[in-house]
């Protein structure tokens, strides 16, 4: 009998000057990166966020300690790479993705797919598994203020049979 987690995953930064912006793996043209100690990048930290927290193996400050000085500006698609390949050696499955960002700008319909097939690459996944959708606080709050971007995500994961899968390191 199968047994399905699922996990959501929430992550916020706020623009910085003279950085980059990457989102969900993807450099994004934008005047302003975001504030990190990684590469701040919000979907890709929601999607490790939300497998960690599907799989019962805490965080992704659990994993990456944002004060580790060998993390500093390291690719946050190099973290969903090792956690997903955990979880498939462990014999999890994820059975879908679901993502949004939420920022006033810049603009992101024109990068989704992108975004989407760089997330599905990482994961191993076929794209019709893996969505990413945008939309704007329209003008509300800090983020309609355009202070910086956020993003949320939510996984199914199928544990492996006859188990629930190994703890966390």
């Amino acid at each position: 009998m199968s047994s399905f987690r699922v996990g959501i995953g929430y992550d916020a930064h706020a623009f910085a000057a003279d950085r980059d912006l990457v989102l969900g793996g993807i450099a994004v043209e934008h005047e302003r990166g975001l504030a990190g100690h990684s590469d701040a990048d919000v979907l890709t930290h929601a999607v490790v966020d939300a497998l960690l927290g599907a799989a019962g193996w805490g965080d992704l400050g659990d994993w990456y300690p944002p004060d580790d000085p060998k993390l500093d500006g390291a690719s946050s698609v190099a973290f969903l790479a090792e956690v997903a390949e955990r979880l498939w050696r462990e014999g999890w499955r994820l059975v879908n993705l679901d993502t949004i960002v939420v920022a006033q700008e810049p603009r992101l319909a024109a990068q989704r797919a992108r975004m989407r097939d760089c997330l599905a690459d990482h994961l191993g996944l076929e794209r019709n598994r893996v969505s990413v959708k945008a939309t704007t606080p329209d003008h509300l709050g800090a983020i309609g203020r355009a202070e910086g971007i956020a993003a949320q995500a939510i996984v199914l994961l199928e544990a492996p049979i006859g188990g629930e899968g190994a703890s966390k390191p």
